[in-house]
């Protein structure tokens, strides 16, 4: 070969290289991956501020969950139907884009590792537009993660009191699921003890739902041997529990107004400890 050719193809392969080895990495697309697992797990809710003021900015005088009580009730509820199908939207197009990206980089390696310097060089024009559509791939995935604004299909704020409050957009924001912490969640011979965490920032009055079941109902006494608790606090004991039986505890925030999307909520099954009298 010419020492120009095989100039020519060193640098395009170096160009390529560099765009697997940090634009598309594979460390790139597992952080991803596990940051998108984590979106389809955490809460949604919608957020309503005056346009002016900036998304997390509490330093306007009138704070954010003021601004409903000079919202329609109704007209709202369906700007929630709305932001839920935005969000289902978003996350399928999030995983979308992330298995695309995926197919995108084994295609490229491929060409790397099968394609001798000739055949490389004479498909450089294929690598540089499959770059070129990565890249904007790439920007749309990113711009994707961080939940969006609402666009205002109808009026939420009544004419009578428009005059009355600065101009509203609707924003979409995210919490991180909570998830049983699995090493401090035990159970004993009548009770369990459980404890749960979340890697969104904590609110001092955030609460809970714990609901818990028996499982594998044996006599007909048992049956409804389970319930629903709303905790203000990230744990709590459960007593008067049957010995030697598996319950299924589930986890999840409690339902407020503002929420769109819920799709999911963690759960841990533990057995309690045989009864002290059978072991005598």
């Amino acid at each position: 070969l010419p020492d120009s050719t095989w100039k020519m193809y060193l640098d395009r392969r170096s160009i390529l290289l560099t765009f697997l080895h940090t634009n598309l990495s594979l460390h790139f697309l597992r952080h991803h991956h596990k940051r998108v697992e984590l979106l389809k797990k955490s809460s949604f809710y919608i957020e309503i501020l005056p346009r002016h003021l900036a998304l997390g900015d509490q330093s306007h005088p009138m704070h954010p969950i003021n601004m409903f009580q000079h919202v329609d009730p109704w007209r709202f509820q369906r700007m929630k139907t709305v932001g839920a199908t935005q969000t289902k939207i978003q996350l399928l197009l999030l995983e979308d884009l992330l298995q695309q990206l995926g197919r995108g980089r084994e295609e490229l390696l491929c060409c790397l590792k099968t394609c001798d310097v000739l055949t490389f060089l004479s498909r450089w024009d294929w690598i540089q537009q499959r770059l070129s559509d990565l890249s904007k791939m790439l920007d749309s995935f990113l711009g994707a993660l961080v939940p969006g604004k609402l666009h205002l299909k109808h009026r939420l704020v009544p004419d009578a009191r428009a005059a009355q409050i600065p101009r509203i957009r609707l924003v979409l924001s995210t919490k991180m699921p909570v998830m049983f912490d699995r090493n401090e969640s035990v159970a004993s011979e009548d009770r369990a003890t459980l404890r749960w965490l979340s890697a969104s920032k904590q609110e001092q009055s955030e609460q809970y739902e714990l609901s818990f079941r028996l499982l594998e109902l044996g006599l007909q006494k048992e049956r409804g041997h389970g319930g629903t608790l709303t905790i203000t606090s990230n744990g709590c004991e459960i007593q008067n529990l049957q010995p030697g039986r598996e319950y299924h505890f589930t986890i999840r925030r409690a339902e407020t107004y503002t929420l769109v999307y819920e799709p999911w909520h963690d759960s841990i099954t533990l057995k309690t400890g045989p009864s002290l009298d059978q072991d005598t």
